[in-house]
């Protein structure tokens, strides 16, 4: 019973991201380079991830918490998606296209964190230690999130909406499977919970803290270089296609770009010995720099003699992303008194997976567009690579002189995965 409670949540979290790693990396490209989109209105399109994030996690957290199974509301969600990318298949215009794709992002937002709490519940009630159990099942999301994007690759329909269908077939199978998974009822309650703390909304008592407000600000401010990467990079290494025809990262852009995300998987690993070495503060100033290097090389790299900083970027992106997601949830979870931590950490994923999201797609749309020859259409993507690279070396400098913090070598003993 025991070994079927993982692998089922193995098959559960291999679809959750598989029907995001789909479409996610590919989209970007598809939209310029098929449907003739501006930078900003790619932009838009992705910033609906962002402004999903604001109010939709909590929204599904407090139904999922008061009245419908878990499962079964994951279980609608990913029938609702499946629905939606069809759909968005035969969209071709942004008006048409923009609304789907809000209500996409609106459908699959809540369902990572519903993904999660699905599998505390059921490893919780089959008596599994969380801590060691749930990283090694989480791992297959990255997984499936990687193969997704060679699925997509390898059928070269990176720039073709099948990838839509990709991802609706992804959903459909999960849509159905999470019925059949055991049922995570709501669990009621003495202590019922007053409007504001059902919405998270009591952890904005920690803007009281300077020192809060500071990290909160530079957490929006890196929040927004999290994404660009994957919105411009497919339709970057794709402009190579005239000079570096046969370059396996412009034939295979999205398996190449992929490699970032098996960088993520291990650089996970790491971060308790640099957190126990370094510090928060540091550590985050490492995944800073580090976001400085991934615009960077990809500023300076191409297909060709300079494909080693391609790969370098590639490399780095895992110490970027992994280094300032874990070290800042570790943050907020040693300052936030207990009783609002779980508010604290959604305040948190606001600041970054929602404002931050939201200023970074517009924000990056703009300087696209700003430098794209209007008659040529051709990005300038040395430029505006170097643009991204600077302004995260202005928000890490700033940060190295504003934001104090005491390293305690036992912080990295709280680290939860």
């Amino acid at each position: 019973m025991q070994f079927s409670i993982k692998n089922r949540l193995i098959i559960m979290n291999f679809l959750q991201f598989f029907s995001w790693g789909a479409w996610l990396l590919s989209t970007g490209a598809y939209l310029a380079v098929n449907l003739k989109f501006s930078g900003i209105q790619i932009g838009a399109v992705y910033g609906t991830m962002g402004f999903a994030s604001l109010f939709m996690p909590a929204i599904v957290g407090i139904i999922a918490d008061k009245w419908l199974s878990a499962n079964k509301l994951l279980g609608i969600c990913h029938l609702s998606l499946a629905g939606l990318m069809i759909v968005l298949f035969n969209l071709k215009d942004f008006n048409s296209f923009y609304p789907i794709v809000f209500l996409i992002s609106m459908f699959y937002m809540p369902t990572i964190a519903l993904g999660n709490s699905i599998s505390y519940a059921l490893l919780e009630k089959n008596n599994f230690d969380i801590i060691k159990v749930f990283p090694p099942i989480r791992v297959w999301g990255t997984v499936g999130f990687i193969l997704a994007a060679w699925f997509v690759d390898f059928f070269d329909w990176g720039i073709s909406p099948n990838q839509y269908y990709v991802s609706g077939g992804a959903s459909l199978l999960l849509g159905v499977f999470a019925f059949l998974l055991p049922s995570c009822r709501p669990e009621k309650s003495e202590n019922k919970k007053t409007l504001i703390q059902s919405l998270g909304l009591d952890a904005f008592v920690l803007f009281r803290k300077k020192k809060i407000v500071i990290f909160f600000i530079f957490s929006m401010l890196l929040g927004c270089v999290l994404q660009i990467s994957n919105m411009w990079g497919d339709g970057f290494l794709r402009d190579f296609s005239t000079k570096y025809a046969d370059s396996f990262a412009v034939k295979h852009s999205l398996m190449f770009l992929s490699f970032s995300m098996i960088s993520e998987a291990l650089f996970i690993l790491s971060i308790p010995f640099f957190l126990k070495r370094f510090g928060i503060k540091k550590v985050m100033l490492m995944s800073m720099f580090a976001w400085v290097l991934r615009f960077a090389f990809f500023g300076i790299g191409d297909p060709g003699s300079g494909f080693i900083f391609l790969s370098l970027s590639m490399v780095i992106y895992g110490m970027a992303f992994d280094f300032f997601n874990i070290s800042g949830s570790l943050f907020i979870e040693k300052e936030a008194n207990p009783s609002i931590r779980s508010s604290a950490q959604g305040l948190f994923m606001l600041m970054t997976n929602g404002l931050g999201a939201i200023i970074g797609a517009y924000g990056s749309g703009f300087v696209i567009d700003l430098y794209t020859n209007v008659e040529t259409k051709q990005e300038d993507w040395t430029t505006i690579w170097m643009i991204f690279a600077l302004y995260s070396f202005i928000v890490a400098i700033v940060f190295a002189i504003i934001f104090r913090y005491k390293h305690d070598p036992q912080e990295v003993q709280n680290i939860n995965h």
